[in-house]
């Protein structure tokens, strides 16, 4: 079956920059989607989203890309690998999934099976939202729907070719804040381990090519996605909203008082 839209983006290794999304907040995710980034991440692990946000989010994210200059896939980073966060993330509407702490292929393999309906997986069928975006029919459903594990334990770096190798599973996505602490980082960051988390991107991004499938990484700032993706990565994603309220209004304040007496 030929594969058109996201998920033939993804596995065509195309160069992708997504966004990142903390708030419970839907007019922000649909003014971030008609931006024009190619996909926008809901987090439902340790973003403040429960599911109903989930949904009214991925909603908001197809309105936004509606009027936007580009096509945008909205995503989930499910909270836990498991059928339940999953089939609800993609029953929501979810595009495709980021399924965090991936330690072996057999963590894969649970993740492939639990987003597709069978005979390849055992995804429970109920369409739901789903059925707007790809058809009811699961054949078609499986073929369209991402499925990306994460890199970020000591476990996951040990077996990444064993990971990338999996079958159903099209790309890997490190997180660097938990990938450093497992290389011996005392907080994110951390400059002193700069040589080996390096070298740990460098593994992936080539185990990744080498297996034929995409390789993500969650960045800060654009400048910190183009490096990455100048790197061997084939897509990044900016993070993320709160942060960068937060950094945007302290540069506000910042500037506003540069009269005041000191």
């Amino acid at each position: 079956m030929s594969v058109n839209g996201f998920a033939g983006r993804v596995r065509s290794r195309e160069k992708l920059v997504g966004y990142w999304i903390t708030l419970d907040a839907p007019p922000v995710a649909e003014r971030i989607a008609r931006l024009g980034y190619d996909y926008v991440v809901l987090d439902g692990q340790h973003g403040l989203i429960g599911y109903q946000g989930l949904m009214t989010g991925l909603l908001a994210i197809d309105a936004g890309a509606a009027i936007g200059p580009r096509p945008t896939a909205g995503l989930v980073r499910v909270e836990a690998n498991d059928p339940t966060p999953i089939g609800r993330a993609l029953d929501a509407g979810a595009t495709g999934v980021i399924v965090p702490l991936i330690d072996t292929a057999d963590d894969v393999a649970r993740a492939v099976r639990a987003a597709k309906y069978p005979p390849t997986g055992v995804r429970s069928f109920g369409p739901m939202r789903a059925s707007l975006r790809i058809g009811p029919v699961p054949a078609d459903s499986n073929a369209q729907t991402v499925v990306l594990a994460m890199i970020e334990t000591p476990l996951g770096l040990k077996n990444v070719a064993e990971i990338c190798a999996t079958p159903g599973l099209d790309g890997v996505y490190v997180g660097p804040s938990d990938l450093g602490l497992a290389l011996g980082a005392r907080f994110p960051g951390d400059p002193e381990i700069e040589g080996p988390f390096e070298e740990a991107l460098e593994l992936i991004a080539r185990t990744a090519q080498e297996a034929g499938i995409a390789a993500g990484i969650h960045t800060f700032d654009g400048d910190s996605a183009n490096l990455r993706i100048e790197q061997g990565y084939t897509f990044a994603t900016v993070a993320s909203d709160l942060s960068h309220l937060e950094a945007s209004a302290a540069a506000h304040l910042e500037t506003a008082r540069q009269s005041f007496p000191s």
